[in-house]
């Protein structure tokens, strides 16, 4: 009976053990030094904020001054005063950590304050110029007029802009 009680513990502690050990999966490729779901990151300079940029998921790569942004995004943008003036929604982004330059990807759209819309799927914000870009299409429809055409230059507000192979139509006065 002894031998009986001896050898049912031996099974169930070997049976446990192997139960408790994590299981070990390789790994290939880089991992982020830091990731997060549902963030939210604000952009200051000298105690102002410039930009609220939401995201479903963030990545950093700290080796690559690299944050990837995805699962969708949301920028809301501040002038020098602390106001509002424009938001930018993508499927995803890319921000260089050095210069706080951001590439949004996929569907983009921004929505200035003045009421000018731009639809794109590739945008660029240049922080040191603060420009926006685009070398692909794009569409912006103003209370004056719809453009569309392929490359953009813009301020940040959306209010003075430059489309290059430009096609559409501006509304006149009557």
């Amino acid at each position: 009976m002894k031998k009986l009680a001896f050898f049912f513990l031996l099974v169930l502690f070997f049976g446990c053990e192997a139960k408790l050990k994590p299981t070990v999966v390789p790994v290939s490729g880089r991992l982020p030094d830091q990731e997060s779901w549902n963030s939210t990151i604000i952009f200051t300079d000298s105690g102002q904020t410039r930009g609220i940029l939401k995201a479903g998921r963030v990545w950093v790569f700290n080796n690559e001054n690299l944050t990837y942004l995805g699962d969708s995004i949301r920028v809301d943008f501040f002038d020098d005063l602390g106001r509002h003036t424009s938001y930018l929604t993508a499927d995803s982004g890319l921000v260089n950590n050095q210069t706080n330059d951001l590439e949004a990807i996929g569907n983009v759209y921004t929505h200035s304050d003045s009421g000018t819309s731009l639809w794109t799927q590739r945008l660029f914000w240049n922080n040191k110029t603060q420009k926006i870009t685009s070398d692909v299409f794009v569409k912006i429809v103003s209370p004056k007029e719809t453009l569309q055409g392929v490359g953009f230059e813009s301020d940040r507000d959306l209010r003075n802009y430059k489309i290059f192979n430009v096609s559409g139509e501006a509304k006149g006065s009557k």
